[in-house]
């Protein structure tokens, strides 16, 4: 067993890793929308369509993909949202694969917001 100064160096260490990966300004990440009503909406494949084109246009080094929960936005399903460091948070709101693509390469490549699939072109 470990003694107590172990164990609390040992989630010192942890607790730093964890801020190191929550406070990484460095890369943009984008993030789709994984629950329930995302998947039943498709939001798998939209899923594999950034992961597998932010790998083959070799924007690993400046783009994390990840998965999350719930959003909270059921209706607008499949959703991404994009976070580049010192910039809003750009929602894209009911996404394809052929649009994930799009937003590829006009947003993380070439630097453009997508207006029309934004969270922002919804008639709310």
């Amino acid at each position: 067993m470990k003694s107590l100064e172990e164990l609390r160096a040992i989630r010192n260490k942890m607790q730093g890793q964890v801020g190191l990966r929550a406070e990484d300004n460095t890369h943009t990440r984008v993030v789709v929308g994984m629950a329930t009503c995302g998947i039943a909406s498709g939001a798998r494949p939209v899923l594999n369509t950034l992961s597998n084109l932010v790998q083959e246009k070799g924007l690993t080094g400046k783009v994390a993909v990840t998965q999350t929960g719930c959003i909270g936005l059921c209706q607008y399903e499949p959703i991404v949202e994009v976070m580049e460091p010192g910039k809003p948070k750009i929602t894209y709101i009911k996404m394809t694969p052929d649009k994930a693509a799009e937003i590829v390469e006009r947003h993380l490549i070439g630097g453009h917001v997508v207006e029309d699939y934004t969270l922002n072109s919804a008639d709310i």
